[in-house]
């Protein structure tokens, strides 16, 4: 059942869409679906069907860094737009979407477009479904599904993007923030990378590494030689870690529970997660 506040969101949401949204696909090409035109407005799972512009659609897949190498998961992929242009673009890349007629129409749109291999539908929840394989993950998701998302995001692999059309992840703080050009609604992008997971306190071969995490920020203390001085400017980038430490610089890759770099560039270090 959806909730009276959802209700007025859902509202709103639908109005601005009608005032400005103009397709980029024609009705004759939506119907070759079994006959299925899709409405904006349609009433969905868990939100009403909006479809991302096509300019935000090309600018969320540039911030994301797509290539051919990545595998992007769309959640609630809609009429499969996001899909197919991450195709075209030589990823491989998968839609999950709740509603089957929008499913099928996804389907025929990658067919015709001559990407079925590389562009695939299924008719799923996407709360229930598995996309750990994601190396890019989109949405265009109301911002309690996004919270409700967010652990699951939290657990990919560090380094996996994930771009959101309009809406945030509460405070997880995002890495890069766009607006598209030449877009009337819904024209902002938002990109997290996945950080590795540090929190605990790490051995090193001369001291001791405590380190606290929220998000890709980091903070903590370096023991070492009986001296306690604080980690600061600390922060991820996927599996990347950097930190001062004085006037020295720490750069890592974080491998699990170990991980190992340079500081200020030239000398080695590395360090072991206890526990």
């Amino acid at each position: 059942m959806t909730s009276p506040r959802h209700s007025r969101f859902a509202a709103a949401l639908l109005a601005v869409t009608l005032a400005g949204f103009s397709w980029a696909s024609t009705p004759a090409e939506q119907a070759e679906s079994n006959g299925f035109v899709p409405k904006v407005g349609q009433a969905g799972k868990d939100v009403i069907w909006v479809p991302t512009p096509q300019t935000l659609v090309d600018r969320m897949l540039d911030m994301a860094g797509l290539t051919p190498e990545d595998t992007l998961v769309d959640l609630g992929s809609g009429d499969g737009r996001t899909v197919i242009t991450a195709a075209k673009r030589g990823a491989k890349a998968r839609g999950i979407e709740y509603n089957p007629d929008m499913v099928a129409l996804s389907r025929s749109a990658a067919l015709r477009e001559g990407l079925k291999d590389r562009a695939v539908f299924e008719q799923a929840d996407i709360f229930e479904s598995d996309f750990s394989d994601a190396t890019v993950v989109t949405l265009f998701l109301l911002p309690n599904l996004n919270l409700k998302l967010r652990p699951t995001l939290l657990d990919m692999a560090p380094g996996t993007r994930v771009v959101s059309n309009s809406f945030t992840m509460g405070d997880w703080e995002p890495d890069e923030t766009v607006e598209a050009e030449g877009c009337t609604n819904y024209c902002i992008a938002y990109k997290w990378v996945v950080p590795a997971k540090v929190e605990g306190s790490w051995s090193l071969a001369d001291g001791k590494l405590l380190l606290t995490q929220n998000y890709q920020f980091v903070e903590g203390m370096l023991n070492r030689g009986g001296n306690t001085l604080p980690v600061t400017d600390g922060r991820l980038d996927g599996a990347t870690l950097r930190f001062k430490v004085g006037d020295e610089e720490y750069q890592a890759v974080v491998n699990g529970n170990q991980m190992q770099g340079k500081v200020n560039g030239q000398t080695a270090w590395s360090a072991r997660k206890e526990g």
